[in-house]
């Protein structure tokens, strides 16, 4: 629908649950590319907890209870926003921290790693990552065609 409409989001999926496609976006705005239109289901749809940006393409998800970085870099969820290609300027293309709440709200969404997008080029795109037995990060790079070990030392 745009640049920015509908931005890709960070949602608490609940058991049975719906969240709008294909005939909404972001809860109850009808999406007029539903065909045929149905109004009961778009009266039924959730609207996600936190929006992330239009077409940052969040690929990757990875919630981290490691031990081996500082504090407040120990918890939260690590995202892969792995860039855009249908915008007029690319955004994404990084990994994206979203630090939680004590009930689970995000509270902070930061950038963790980024570098990728070099105005509007890039050379690489974010795609997973997973917690390693040593604390470290691992992330995939769909494009770069490797595997980062991301990890702290004092």
């Amino acid at each position: 629908l745009g640049n920015d409409t509908p931005p890709d989001y960070l949602v608490a999926v609940k058991d049975g649950g719906f969240y709008g496609w294909p005939w909404s976006y972001w809860g109850q705005h009808a999406d007029v590319r539903g065909k045929p239109a149905h109004p009961d289901m778009v009266q039924k749809a959730i609207a996600p907890d936190y929006a992330l940006g239009g077409h940052v393409a969040p690929l990757g998800l990875a919630f981290y209870t490691g031990a081996s970085f500082p504090e407040p870099w120990r918890s939260g969820a690590y995202i892969g926003e792995h860039g855009s290609w249908n915008r007029s300027r690319k955004s994404g293309y990084r990994v994206m921290r979203a630090q939680l709440d004590p009930e689970g709200n995000i509270a902070r969404y930061e950038p963790f790693i980024t570098g990728w997008l070099l105005g509007e080029a890039h050379w690489g795109r974010p795609v997973a990552m997973v917690e390693w037995w040593d604390g470290s990060i691992l992330v995939s790079d769909d494009y770069a065609g490797v595997i980062y070990r991301i990890s702290y030392k004092p």
